[in-house]
């Protein structure tokens, strides 16, 4: 029997290391599945592995890169002023679990792997019985899933020590499966909308806050589009006057907009420290002695709009090729199922300009909310994290001017930056995280998840029941509001289309 599970565990940790964690090869492998249900020749289900596997290479060429070229900046801010801070960023957060949890609780990281596997699993047949949990995403972004395992492992352990090995891994496994389930589920309306059926959810860490701001933002839209009062512009629809046309270009407004942001912030950093850089990472992100200054600045720049111009590239890439090949996934094996994806696939379908005023106004409120900490004294200090600064806000900000126009695209990544920071600074304290400084971050875990610790610590054992009551119910709500035409958003969105106008 012992040689058997053994056998078991080597297949999934191979599966896991290689696949289940390689978001590229897990969305290659899914439109493989795919194609080969739909029984098409060979050299097409091949074709399709390829085109999907290197498309979102690409697209993580492009969000490596934006992160990458930002994370030394947010670093130097830090090292700049002393400050002794908690990061968010789902790396850092991931970093603080492996340090600190055998010291903190005398458990092995090693059982994070485990978890995500009950999680996976769980999510799986969560939509397999769709007809009854009314679930229709499974979440396939496994760099994600490792980072969420491991900062629920950490909530659980925090909130009810008393588990042991057996029960935090089922216990967190089932949660965090139910997390998944559905929060990719929330997403598929406000996604299908913005895409126009493009078959697919995002599975990411900002998925209730996916929701929330779709649903405040329709709030916008009925307030401000009553009678006799003119309909909300969007962003695409604001005509600037005389040289401020060139704003129009989104490319032209990213390169312009990041120059003035990234410059302040560089410029205070000063020319010795991006020296210094370059002397400690082998010229990696620093400035080459006797570079100018000035057009390192640029270049940093000018490399978000290349970066974010790459990872759109990436989306186009592979997300014909998965929603296609989905079919056969859904007629077979999860019927009324579709795929739960990075969040950065919304950013090639909503208008460009929003996902830089997105992360800039988010930005704005992040920074604000720093500044707040430092002048109360918190007793921890955040440092932004671009991933939370960039993906929460970006996509906040696309969704917003899809459904309500300009005005919501600037104020709710605003108020998304405010509570990412002070959200953020409440849980990694009272958790014990801010100690090994990092905290996951995204805009979920610093609203939805705080909530369910409190409800977890609280209430131990009943509250495990409460939070999986909670999540258990939001389909079922979903649902009821929409019975009718719930499955056919994801079977067939045309005709959904013309259902609703009826």
């Amino acid at each position: 029997m012992k040689t058997v599970l053994d056998g078991i565990f080597a297949v999934w940790s191979y599966f896991a290391s290689n696949i289940l964690t390689q978001p590229a090869y897990m969305i290659g492998f899914i439109v493989l599945i795919g194609y080969l249900l739909e029984k098409k020749p060979i050299y097409e289900c091949l074709a399709g592995f390829l085109k999907a596997t290197v498309g979102y290479m690409i697209l993580m060429v492009g969000s490596n890169g934006l992160v990458n070229s930002f994370r030394p900046i947010l670093t130097g801010l830090k090292d700049r002023f002393h400050l002794t801070a908690t990061v968010i960023d789902p790396y850092f957060g991931q970093n603080a679990v492996t340090d600190g949890v055998m010291k903190t609780f005398g458990r092995s990281f090693g059982d994070v792997m485990i978890l995500l596997l009950i999680a996976f699993v769980f999510n799986i047949l969560l939509v397999r019985f769709s007809k009854y949990t009314k679930m229709r995403a499974v979440f396939t972004t496994g760099n994600v899933q490792v980072q969420q395992a491991a900062t629920g492992f950490w909530i659980l352990l925090f909130a009810i020590p008393s588990l042991n090995r057996i029960e935090v891994l089922l216990v967190m496994g089932v949660l965090l499966g139910l997390y998944w389930a559905v929060g990719s589920n929330l997403t598929i309306k406000p996604v299908q909308q913005l895409t126009d059926g493009g078959g697919f959810a995002v599975a990411h860490q900002q998925m209730f806050g996916i929701a929330l701001v779709a649903w405040i933002s329709d709030k916008f839209k009925s307030k401000n589009e009553g009678e006799g009062k003119k309909k909300a512009k969007r962003l695409e629809d604001v005509e600037l006057p005389g040289f401020l046309k060139i704003f129009n270009e989104n490319m032209v407004a990213t390169a312009i907009l990041m120059f003035m942001f990234f410059g302040i912030i560089m410029l205070v950093l000063g020319k010795s420290y991006f020296s210094g850089v370059y002397a400690s990472s082998d010229g990696v992100s620093g400035l080459a002695p006797k570079a100018s200054f000035f057009f390192y600045i640029l270049t940093t720049s000018l490399g978000f709009a290349v970066n974010l111009a790459i990872l759109q590239l990436g989306v186009r890439t592979f997300v014909g090729e998965l929603t296609e090949s989905f079919t056969g996934i859904s007629d077979t094996i999860l019927p009324n199922s579709v795929p739960g994806i990075d969040v950065a696939a919304t950013f090639a379908f909503g208008e460009q300009n929003a996902v830089t005023i997105g992360f800039l106004f988010g930005a704005l409120g992040q920074f604000l909310a720093i500044g707040a900490l430092i002048l109360f004294h918190s007793p921890t200090i955040i440092i932004a994290g671009f991933i939370p600064l960039f993906f929460d806000n970006a996509v906040f900000g696309v969704i917003a001017n899809n459904r309500s126009g300009a005005k919501a695209a600037m104020i709710l990544p605003f108020f998304s930056g405010i509570i990412q920071v002070c959200g953020a600074a409440l849980i990694s304290t009272w958790i014990g995280m801010s100690k090994f400084g990092g905290y996951l971050g995204m805009f979920d875990w610093d609203t939805l998840w705080p909530a369910f610790t409190v409800i977890l610590k609280y209430l131990g054992y009943f509250g495990i029941a409460v939070v999986a009551l909670i999540l258990i119910i939001i389909p079922q709500i979903q649902y009821r509001k929409d019975p009718k035409n719930y499955f056919l958003m994801v079977e067939d969105y045309d005709a959904y289309k013309e259902a609703k106008k009826k």
